[in-house]
């Protein structure tokens, strides 16, 4: 019996919540170069899941994110919102990787760690809403 989408998707994103933790973890350690490596992981992870569950909430070829398409119902609504949190999430998982691999930053971590903790958990708790519904 094959997974279902909405189970794969909520499997994922425990996995990217026990990353996450892990590159938390570190941060209380010091250590910029153990920080960056759990951040890249957890930025690998991200973008994977990301493209899987962006193919799955449907193409937007040629429409902006931030804007509805004329004939946009409640479902394509939702999931232009969920595919514009991708893109918010993501950028602040890669500025979290920069500020470690690139600058070595590890003071200005936490408040945009936070930042992505907060709407990583608020994403997710949605996301699994709606395929839980769809899938």
């Amino acid at each position: 019996m094959s997974e279902s989408l909405a189970s794969r998707f909520t499997r994922e994103h425990r996995e990217l919540d026990r990353l996450f933790e892990r590159f938390l973890g570190t941060l209380s350690e010091g250590d910029p170069d153990a920080a960056a490596a759990a951040i890249g992981v957890f930025d690998d992870a991200l973008r994977a899941h990301t493209a899987s569950e962006g193919a799955a909430l449907g193409p937007r070829a040629g429409r902006k994110l931030s804007s509805p398409g004329p004939e946009e119902d409640d479902g394509a609504r939702r999931s232009r919102e969920l595919l514009l949190e991708h893109v918010q999430i993501r950028e602040l998982s890669g500025m979290l990787r920069r500020m470690l691999s690139e600058r070595r930053d590890l003071p200005s971590v936490p408040g945009v760690a936070s930042n992505l903790a907060r709407r990583w958990d608020a994403h997710t708790s949605r996301e699994e809403r709606g395929f839980g519904s769809d899938a």
